[in-house]
């Protein structure tokens, strides 16, 4: 048996009908939150190797000329392949927010980047149609992140354990309800495009540490906005996909959790509980707690790199299963290896993207660090279950001491103990640098700081397109 809580007809029915005066003030100050952040790492994100290729392959592709790219001038390209470019330059540092979930069995790797689908899908569909309203786009972005997130907290965890990467699977239903939201799809053509979004939805772990793994945001993005654009167009598909036997439940996660899935959408809005965590560090969410652990091992210890004899970093399988590299030789793989990110902290004392280059993963100091990490699965820390990120570092000096440090299960970015405005405005300004000039950065940054209170959208998607570009 396959019970059913008609999903698919809650997810409709919250997306036709909710509307900017719905959504709580506090929603609102999050949301401004999540696209300041988003809106750098589309500057930051258009400076990787990996973008740059997408962008060329968009140029060269041409067409009709619905949106920009990001940092890549004024020439625009088709509505999906610029929503291609913008995902994945938006997940291209892994930095983009997380999702939070309070249910302890919940694996962390199963909650979502909620921002960068569900935002790209209304930046591109609005610059395709001319929408310059801040309202409308901020509550398109609502939508589409309340269902990302509800499909993703409902699944059950075997949907991320069997390999699949959430943020690709259910990121690409963020992206085709915003985007259809937008487009004021209702009924039969919504129930397509959310259809054709669960076929589409794809992106397995394999991937992780390489190019392709921004890239699943990427396609979940583009994947939302073609969803959404051919059920507008009359295409169709299953009208109750999220349900039954054969539904993206079903087959994707082996089934989802009734109990919370009958709450429904919007009671209450993730965004506001459980939340989001804005990301301190550009790599995978479960190892910031260990990178803060060891920074503040560093700074209290005034730690030098050359008193380092070995480092024991002690875990539970949800983070040594997906942070996977024991040794990193390049920037992508770093942002997935312990002994990469612990290494980072103790030479720099920072890990910003300037020191994700390759050039410095593959250097002698950071190799030769690395090669002096043991990982260590400890089982009193998976005991105690997955609901919080544990760990433990011990550093051993050449001079014979032990050094402890336990990780702070109190993220630093989330809910209970988020980054300021100002230290996100920071973050912001570090993603635009080298991107565009620092008048630009400061209009852009007012420019989403009030996107819906009469901001310029396309205003907007020419800053991050690179008008204002650094000399």
């Amino acid at each position: 048996m396959f019970p059913s809580l008609d999903i698919t007809a809650q997810a409709i029915r919250f997306i036709e009908r909710t509307t900017y005066a719905d959504l709580p003030e506090e929603a609102l100050i999050i949301g401004r939150r999540c696209m300041v952040d988003t809106a750098g790492l589309y500057l930051a994100g258009s400076r990787e190797a990996s973008v740059e290729i997408l962008i060329g392959d968009a140029l060269d592709q041409a067409g009709r000329e619905d949106a920009p790219l990001p940092g890549a001038g004024t020439q625009k390209v088709p509505a999906p392949l610029a929503a291609r470019v913008w995902g994945t330059a938006g997940h291209a540092h892994d930095w983009d927010d997380t999702q939070v979930s309070h249910d302890p069995a919940h694996v962390y790797g199963l909650l979502t980047h909620p921002s960068v689908p569900p935002l790209t899908a209304a930046l591109i569909i609005a610059s395709r149609e001319g929408i310059v309203d801040g309202r409308e786009l901020m509550l398109a972005f609502q939508v589409g992140f309340e269902v990302e997130c509800k499909i993703a907290e409902w699944m059950k965890p075997r949907h991320y354990r069997r390999g699949h990467h959430t943020s690709g699977t259910v990121g690409t239903f963020g992206a085709t309800a915003a985007a259809a939201k937008l487009l004021g799809l209702k009924g039969d053509a919504l129930a397509h495009a959310l259809g054709l979004a669960a076929s589409f939805a794809a992106g397995i772990r394999a991937n992780f540490g390489t190019m392709t793994k921004p890239l699943h945001v990427g396609r979940a993005c583009e994947n939302g906005v073609t969803a959404a654009l051919l059920a507008a167009r009359g295409f169709e598909a299953d009208p109750s996909v999220l349900d039954g036997q054969w539904g993206f439940f079903s087959v994707m996660g082996e089934g989802l959790d009734l109990d919370k899935a009958a709450a429904g959408f919007g009671a209450p809005l993730t965004i506001i509980e459980p939340g989001v965590s804005i990301k301190p560090y550009p790599s995978g969410i479960l190892t910031h707690q260990s990178m803060d652990a060891m920074l503040k091992l560093v700074i209290d210890h005034d730690l030098k790199p050359e008193e380092v004899e070995r480092i024991r970093f002690f875990a539970g399988k949800n983070i040594i299963e997906p942070i996977r590299y024991p040794i990193a030789q390049n920037h992508l793989q770093a942002k997935f290896s312990m002994p990469a990110l612990l290494a980072m902290i103790i030479l720099c004392r920072r890990a910003s993207h300037h020191e994700f280059e390759d050039s410095f993963v593959a250097g002698e100091a950071m190799q030769d660090l690395q090669a002096r990490t043991d990982v260590i699965n400890d089982p009193a820390i998976d005991a105690a279950g997955y609901d919080r990120i544990r760990s433990r570092i011990e550093v051993v000096t050449k001079d014979g001491r032990t050094l402890v440090q336990e990780a702070d299960e109190r993220y630093r970015g989330g809910p209970s103990n988020p980054i300021s405005d100002a230290g996100l405005d920071d973050k912001f300004r570090m993603c635009a640098e080298g991107v565009i000039d620092s008048e630009a950065q400061e209009e852009l940054l007012a420019l989403v700081r009030n996107i819906d209170a009469g901001a310029d959208v396309g205003r907007c998607m020419e800053l991050i397109s690179g008008e204002g570009k650094a000399p």
